[in-house]
């Protein structure tokens, strides 16, 4: 079951080129809808946009094949993923559809389908939907766009729900929240300003073409400069989509969301919400935080990359904790997907709890060194492929694996949202992970170029 359009989030490209041109999107939103009506006769799908220059167009295409189908279309407007993957499973309705390409560059943009439940479909079901969308394609579609309206009282439920749940206030906290120019660039601020902290809101003003630029949860800089010179109690930097988040202490430390997890297993664990003792990252999550967990009898179970990947294992395992290095951090008990700000609501709870700040909370955590490079690739093929084609490729992970042993690793892995390889090598020392991964990527780039 080889899936052809949906990657590990969905799917995902460049606006107006397949599998984001016109008539695959139409015949996305037939799809869809035709399954829907397979659970209700006039089946009500919820959908959200971030702020890209192609997300309400995209929207509006895809509700077009929707209405054509029998379904109803709910428009959100400019909501996080999480955002559409609560009210999915909290109201009436069918399906969840989010419009983003969550941390991509602004052409890029892409389509996240949600069960009823909340839980981002299964691959089975994507498989069967892609079979009917390229069914649908070969006999041929007439595109045509339907107009949404948006319904403010959607997202209104969404920050009632955080704001609800949030398990203190956060009175006299200082805030530098970083919003990307995206889907949380709204919703951010209000809620931790509802909750009462003082915020000072980062990139806010979204054009369309300015997602994530420079900005965001992949770009920290200026916000860790803000933080320090406000001084503020902590960072948070959301992502195109709002559903990760990467923090900055008081003193201007990053921290990613292996810290996250070893923050809130350490936190949870004596109130007895890590009953199964275990903690689902997956084959990027650092070897320290691994080792770290393991010193506090806590088991960190492996997946491949992918939050829906993440979350499988998690209701497989009964484990309520899980999540990414890139700061997607599911909390099982409050929600179906990463949400950032989820996430720092439990971030500065803890905070709070403990009357310290996040670089003392992180004590007895040593991440190990890291360095992660992408390399573009125009056809994907088996890594298996790679190695068995060149054999210095596989020599050097090779070498990689002696030199550390069982103190480091090398990943080399497909993205599931880019046209790229990912290299990962870790391992104790800098000097030399950041020598075998340049190496092991420049192998792939002079064969691939």
């Amino acid at each position: 079951m080889v899936r052809k359009l949906f990657g590990t989030d969905g799917i995902r490209g460049v606006a107006g080129r397949f599998p984001l041109d016109s008539g695959t999107i139409y015949a996305t939103g037939v799809a869809l809808g035709r399954w829907a009506t397979n659970y209700q006769a006039t089946p009500e799908i919820v959908l959200g946009v971030d702020t890209r220059q192609s997300s309400l167009p995209i929207a509006e295409q895809l509700s077009g094949g929707l209405v054509q189908a029998g379904a109803s279309p709910q428009f959100a407007g400019v909501i996080t993923t999480p955002g559409i993957a609560y009210l999915t499973q909290t109201n009436a309705l069918v399906a969840g559809v989010m419009i983003s390409a969550s941390h991509n560059p602004f052409q890029d943009n892409g389509i996240k389908i949600f069960s009823h439940l909340g839980y981002k479909l299964p691959d089975f079901e994507e498989y069967a939907l892609e079979q009917e969308i390229f069914r649908l394609l070969e006999q041929g579609v007439d595109p045509h766009s339907y107009t949404l309206n948006e319904i403010a009282l959607l997202r209104e439920r969404y920050l009632d729900y955080l704001e609800n749940i949030s398990p203190v206030a956060l009175d006299g906290l200082t805030l530098v929240v970083d919003c990307a120019h995206g889907a949380g660039f709204k919703l951010a601020p209000s809620l931790l300003r509802k909750l009462g902290a003082v915020v000072y809101p980062l990139h806010t003003e979204p054009d369309g073409r300015n997602i994530n630029c420079n900005c965001g949860s992949l770009h920290v800089e200026r916000l860790r400069a803000e933080v320090i010179r406000c001084p503020a109690d902590l960072g948070v930097a959301l992502d195109g989509d709002g559903d990760r988040a990467i923090f900055v202490s008081r003193k201007g430390r990053v921290w990613n969301g292996d810290a996250v997890l070893w923050l809130a297993a350490g936190f949870y664990m004596p109130l007895l919400r890590l009953q199964q003792k275990a903690v689902v990252g997956t084959v990027m999550s650092n070897l320290g935080l691994e080792k770290a967990l393991a010193g506090s009898g806590i088991r960190m179970i492996r997946t491949q990359v992918g939050d829906k990947y993440v979350l499988e294992e998690m209701l497989r395992c009964n484990c309520p904790l899980g999540g990414e290095p890139s700061g997607h951090i599911i909390f099982l008990d409050h929600a179906t997907t990463g949400d950032g700000l989820l996430t720092a609501l439990h971030v500065l709870a803890i905070m709070k709890a403990q009357g310290k700040d996040l670089d003392d909370l992180m004590s007895g955590l040593e991440l190990y060194p890291q360095r992660l490079v992408n390399v573009r690739i125009s056809k994907k093929q088996p890594i298996q492929h790679f190695l068995e084609e060149f054999p210095e490729l596989e020599a050097e992970i090779r070498a990689v694996k002696e030199a550390f042993g069982e103190s480091g690793r090398v990943v080399v892995r497909h993205s599931g949202t880019e046209p790229v390889i990912r290299v990962l090598v870790e391992g104790p020392d800098e000097g030399t992970v950041e020598k075998f991964a340049r190496r092991i990527a420049h192998i792939l780039r002079q064969r691939l170029g």
